[in-house]
């Protein structure tokens, strides 16, 4: 019997659209992180593979060996900021192993922009603007946020506070 994938995974080649533009969110918080940890080449290095993902030149099983590093590297930030884009590059990072995360790594960054709502909407607006049009057709394909829960869109840490918030907004905004 063939296992059934989640409907957060989506297709590799959406994953490799989406693993772009994950990325691009990622690096725009990037020097958040760089400024606290500026010896810690981890999130760079996990942006960096998402886009060599993206561009087809790794596989997603070795990345998916790998998605972990980034996420460590948050224990070396001392700001929530900080933390907050160490986990966007992770995000970024797992993208290969899962479409949804692609939203996680938005989200992160719209929470290391800090918490004013004009932020995050200004950084919202700056993440739509990066999306290509076969990113947008993937993202819409994801389910809504808390109705699947076999991947990173169910309950736990992408749901609640500023990061479900900003999911919602993103989601919401793609099925207009």
């Amino acid at each position: 019997m063939a296992k059934s994938l989640s409907p957060q995974s989506l297709s590799e080649a959406d994953r490799r659209e989406l693993a772009l533009w994950a990325a691009d969110c990622a690096e725009r918080v990037l020097p958040l992180f760089e400024r606290e940890a500026p010896g810690d080449g981890r999130t760079r290095d996990a942006i960096a593979r998402a886009r060599a993902f993206g561009r087809g030149e790794r596989d997603a099983a070795g990345e998916i060996r790998r998605r972990f590093m980034a996420g460590r590297a948050a224990a070396s930030a001392s700001t929530p900021a900080g933390v907050a884009a160490a986990r966007s590059a992770a995000q970024a990072a797992g993208v290969a192993h899962m479409g949804a995360h692609a939203l996680g790594a938005a989200a992160y960054a719209v929470e290391a922009v800090g918490p004013s709502p004009a932020d995050a909407a200004s950084e919202i607006d700056a993440q739509l603007a990066l999306l290509s049009a076969a990113a947008t057709s993937a993202l819409r394909r994801l389910p809504p946020l808390g109705e699947d829960a076999s991947g990173p869109l169910g309950p736990g840490l992408l749901d609640r506070g500023v990061r479900g918030d900003s999911i919602r907004v993103i989601q919401a905004r793609l099925r207009v």
